[in-house]
């Protein structure tokens, strides 16, 4: 770990704290838009992963921690700690949202060349994008406007909706995209058909999946897309 690490992981934490506080105490009064500020406003981290000289710090001292305290919060945690946030939607969805975040960044840093650690870190931040803003926008549009809904396996969503979900993810993916190769990062060429047809099948994965696991079903399934454009 070299000082520019030391730097981003102090900034990222100041950050993240930040948010939470917000979130925790602003916000209590609408638990449901809590939880998706702090989904929403976490998921910029995706903008910080350039700034770290290897993957690995982010996993061990930022991603894996965070999954660590987030799974405290849970149901499922032998210390029961009080909160608004966790306690406003799926019980598991926040540890899910952490826990792909580790997952995602170590796997695609052992597929990374052994001399650039950070080569499919755009993949990590891209796969991510339909979670963090699809999803989080596409609930806040759709518990206020949606009134066509439809049931998958148990789970109703509606199709504004959805289709919020898929506008979003394919406008921030180009954002991502143009953002991370402004920067230097590693990029295949850019291609506007693939942003859209992997945004509309990750839509469609969070339409098949329902109680939280669509923090991790989403974000793997995008990930495997965009690796297998970038190694066609």
């Amino acid at each position: 770990m070299i000082f520019s690490d030391i730097l981003a992981l102090i900034v990222v934490y100041i950050y993240v704290a930040v948010i939470f506080v917000v979130a925790e105490l602003v916000l209590k009064t609408r638990p449901e838009v809590s939880r998706k500020f702090l989904h929403i406003m976490v998921g910029n981290m995706i903008f910080a992963m350039p700034f770290f000289s290897d993957p690995w710090v982010m996993v061990w001292f930022l991603t894996l921690p965070i999954t660590v305290v987030l799974f405290f919060l849970t149901e499922y945690s032998p210390i029961k700690i009080q909160n608004s946030v966790t306690e406003s939607g799926h019980a598991l969805g926040l540890f899910f949202y952490a826990l792909i975040w580790t997952i995602l960044i170590a796997i695609y840093s052992m597929l990374s060349p052994a001399n650039d650690p950070k080569f499919f870190i755009w993949i990590v931040a891209l796969a991510i994008v339909p979670m963090v803003y699809g999803d989080g926008f596409a609930a806040l549009i759709g518990q206020k406007f949606g009134k066509v809904k439809y049931t998958v396996f148990g789970g109703t969503k509606s199709l504004e909706g959805s289709l919020t979900m898929f506008v979003v993810t394919t406008v921030m993916s180009v954002f991502v995209w143009m953002v991370f190769t402004s920067i230097g990062c590693t990029m295949p060429e850019f291609n506007i058909v693939y942003i859209i047809v992997i945004s509309a099948i990750a839509t469609l994965c969070e339409a098949f999946s329902y109680g939280g696991i669509d923090n991790l079903t989403v974000p793997a399934v995008t990930s495997i897309l965009y690796y297998l454009v970038a190694v066609m």
